[in-house]
């Protein structure tokens, strides 16, 4: 055998092996569409998602000083994490290899295999955690994978049972786009609390007075839970009418209603800028008036539920529900770009406040008819989208 014809075998063996594969992934992560039942798609891409984050998880036992967030790590079950990374790992291990033998998507599934592959090289769910300093520089990469697996089980599922828009597919326009904001905003999860935290400290600390904030938390957990959210709603309310009404805050806040397709993760596109500045608005009253832990925490449970399901592809028959709380339906609205729903809707949590202050939608029409930025001016990626701002008009 000739040099030149073992160069020529041994460059279509690399081209087979690795090349294909990754252009093919690389290719599938660049469209949008439905996937096509009964061709091995759907199952490779779970495969390959599921691989992709158990490796992420491995590494995140591999370093958990650096890769998880300290107010989480301490209420983590570690052998509960073990046993849902092991499942991860024999699904996606399962699927992949199922699809190799019987053909389908060969090279999608041979990088998810890989990825299977590499995980168990690492340890898998076998990674010893030790001891470790906990007061660490950190990114939020164990709260983006629970939070990807979880919102995508739970909120997926609904929008499947309870569609506003049926023919609506999981993969539309600029998911990827929004999967970036997704997953950035989870990894700047530590710089963002420490600058809220400090900015509410030196800007409001001089407010707090102990023996009031002692008589808030004396008060039952329920109405304390309801009032908790309703200082809350307040202050996102005037803030984000302030973002609507003031033409350089609305430069931040056009990144948010560009999204033209409205989904669960379509709540992600958000300015840096923008979250950081809202949660120090939003949590400043909060952190003034004292509410107790456990409130606290029920808040967050609240807003982060509210945050990604008034967002999704979900039409409910809420019948007088409707006046009082934000739903999907009333949250549309306020991301359409129909004439009659400029400037409307604010709440996020309370929708009588909307009817209140004479800013509610009102329309014939029962759903609008398109979202977006009027004139759709703002660039995709997310990386244009965070320098907008910034550009000239």
């Amino acid at each position: 055998m000739s040099r030149d014809t073992r160069h020529r075998r041994t460059r279509g063996l690399l081209d087979s092996a690795v090349k294909a594969p990754i252009g093919e992934t690389h290719d599938l992560l660049q469209r949008h569409g439905a996937l096509r039942p009964g061709v091995g798609k759907l199952s490779s891409v779970v495969a390959l998602s599921l691989g992709f984050l158990s490796l992420l998880a491995v590494l995140a036992f591999h370093f958990p000083q650096y890769l998880t967030t300290p107010d989480l790590r301490h209420r983590y079950s570690i052998d509960v994490l073990r046993q849902l990374l092991l499942v991860a790992l024999l699904v996606a291990g399962g699927m992949s290899l199922g699809n190799l033998v019987l053909g389908r998507q060969r090279n999608l599934n041979l990088v998810a295999f890989a990825l299977v592959l590499a995980a168990t090289a690492l340890g898998g769910s076998r990674v010893p955690v030790g001891n470790f300093p906990d007061h660490t520089p950190y990114i939020g990469l164990d709260w983006f994978i629970l939070d990807l697996l979880g919102s995508t089980l739970v909120f997926v599922v609904i929008e499947k049972l309870f569609p506003l828009y049926r023919g609506q597919t999981l993969f539309r326009a600029e998911w990827q786009t929004d999967l970036k904001h997704f997953a950035v905003n989870h990894f700047i999860v530590g710089l963002a609390l420490l600058s809220v935290n400090f900015l509410l400290h030196h800007l409001f600390g001089w407010l707090v007075s102990s023996g009031f904030q002692q008589a808030v938390r004396d008060v039952p957990f329920l109405p304390q839970l309801l009032l908790c959210v309703l200082v809350a709603d307040l202050a996102q309310y005037w803030t984000h009418r302030a973002y609507h009404e003031v033409p350089f805050l609305w430069r931040f806040h056009a990144v948010h209603h560009s999204v033209k397709t409205m989904d669960w993760l379509a709540g992600s596109r958000q300015h840096m800028l923008e979250l950081i500045v809202t949660r120090v608005c939003v949590l400043a009253p909060l952190y003034i008036l004292g509410f107790s832990e456990a409130v606290m925490n029920g808040y967050i449970l609240i807003v982060g539920f509210q945050a990604v399901f008034n967002h999704a592809n979900v039409h409910l028959p809420w019948g007088p529900l409707k006046y009082l709380l934000v739903t999907p339906d009333f949250h549309h609205w306020h991301h359409a770009s129909d004439e009659e729903a400029i400037d409307r809707n604010y709440a996020a949590h309370y929708a009588f406040l909307d009817h209140l202050f004479g800013t509610a939608v009102k329309s014939p029409k029962v759903f609008p008819e398109k979202y977006g930025v009027v004139g759709d001016y703002m660039p995709d990626g997310f990386v244009r989208q965070q320098l907008f701002p910034f550009r000239r008009k």
